[in-house]
């Protein structure tokens, strides 16, 4: 044999050689044969039968126009790696009960309202701000943030119908609920413009910016369809 054909057969030997000594080196390493295979243990602060921030389902909702999607809480862009200032945090905690007054009122409309575009409109109003308050309250998860504002007044936040209005509008039926709806829907939504259009000039996180954006699109075209009824 050569002394050329002897060093070819020495590189060869040692590229064959090279796979099988990594794996023997991994599976060294991992103690077993099923290293590639084994899932990854939970993270040991993870409370058992409580799912993680990444594990709880959100519903996105889309822009203007577009259907909402369903994504893990992980996987919400701004997930607490973009920045964010004391304005973005007190939106998300200020606009999350704003919410939930507006689903309120309109889930009294499938029994009481007479007018079915009153019905279509507290349906948009269902379909589109409870998403919305589940995205809100994954922003604050993510950061490890709580929803609460201990000692604030929620009722004094512009839109908010009072107490005596609510009991109003839940004893209303037909035309008399029409009226009422639209009347506080519209003020309601105008206090929720005012909120999302005051932080798109002192907000620092884009995903709440497009989403400010995305509240005060929305709400102005359902003001402008309940001014259309009442003008009917």
């Amino acid at each position: 044999m050569t002394v050329r054909r002897a060093r070819v057969l020495a590189a060869v030997t040692l590229a064959l050689a090279l796979p099988l000594v990594a794996v023997v080196f991994v599976v060294a390493r991992d103690g077993s044969g099923s290293a590639s295979t084994r899932p990854a243990a939970a993270p040991a602060s993870a409370t058992p039968g409580s799912p993680g921030p990444s594990e709880v389902t959100v519903i996105v909702p889309g822009r203007p126009g577009e259907p909402a999607a369903t994504r893990r809480a992980g996987e919400v862009r701004g997930a607490g790696s973009t920045p964010h200032n004391e304005m973005d945090v007190w939106f998300v905690r200020m606009m999350i009960p704003h919410h939930m007054q507006a689903l309120e009122m309109s889930r009294l409309a499938p029994d009481r309202a007479a007018d079915p575009t009153v019905r279509a409109i507290a349906d948009r109003i269902r379909a589109t701000q409870d998403p919305e308050i589940g995205l809100m309250r994954a922003w604050l998860q993510n950061r490890g943030l709580s929803a609460d504002v201990a000692g604030h007044d929620h009722g004094s936040m512009r839109g908010m119908q009072t107490p005596e209005a609510m009991r109003q509008l839940a004893a209303a039926r037909g035309a008399e609920f029409d009226r009422l709806f639209v009347k506080m829907m519209t003020e309601h939504h105008e206090g929720a413009i005012e909120m999302a259009t005051n932080l798109l000039t002192v907000g620092a996180d884009q995903q709440l910016n497009e989403f400010a954006n995305s509240v005060a699109t929305e709400q102005t075209v359902e003001i402008d369809r309940m001014r259309e009824l009442l003008a009917g």
